[in-house]
């Protein structure tokens, strides 16, 4: 029995979530790491804070894109290799939580083995990185800290596999 319980979670269904800055608000950090513990009972979850790229005051627009593509060497080289890739942008497709279930369900059953969400930097992604997404995912039509949406993805991700299961945690 204990061989199965080994073999089960050497091919359990990962997650990364890739991050650009540290979280530094207390309350921030404690609920992230609340729904992060709640996640693991479902998949191998992985936190991965990449350094923001610094940049001037009142950047031109030069700067940020220079600024984005070293942001997107560090997600590249982060990237786990065959993985389900979502993007958060504004510009992306607005899920209900059912949907953003149905998406990690299809994404296990299809064949990948890990998923792998970013959040990317105050100034945005790179177009590149944002063409390598299988989904590019918007949280709402408004605005939100990013270390506040860093927490809403850990908990809709958690919702999403209680949905699944069939929990009443989402009624």
């Amino acid at each position: 029995m204990g061989r199965f319980f080994e073999y089960a979670e050497v091919f359990m269904f990962s997650i990364t979530l890739i991050c650009m800055g540290k979280l530094k608000e207390k309350f921030y950090t404690e609920a992230a790491a609340e729904y992060a513990k709640r996640l693991k009972a479902y998949c191998a979850f992985q936190l991965i804070e990449l350094p923001e790229c610094r940049l001037p005051e009142d950047p031109s627009a030069a700067q940020i894109a220079q600024g984005l593509q070293k942001e997107a060497e560090l997600i590249r080289a982060k990237l786990p290799k065959g993985c389900f890739f979502c993007v958060l942008t504004p510009e992306g497709k607005l899920l209900w939580s059912e949907q953003l279930a149905d998406t990690l369900r299809q994404a296990k059953s299809g064949g990948c083995s890990s998923a792998c969400f970013l959040i990317g930097s105050s100034f945005g992604i790179a177009p590149e990185i944002k063409r390598l997404a299988d989904l590019q995912l918007s949280m709402s039509k408004m605005t939100f800290p990013h270390h506040l949406a860093r927490v809403m993805l850990i908990e809709q991700l958690y919702r999403g596999f209680k949905i699944n299961e069939g929990s009443r945690y989402h009624k």
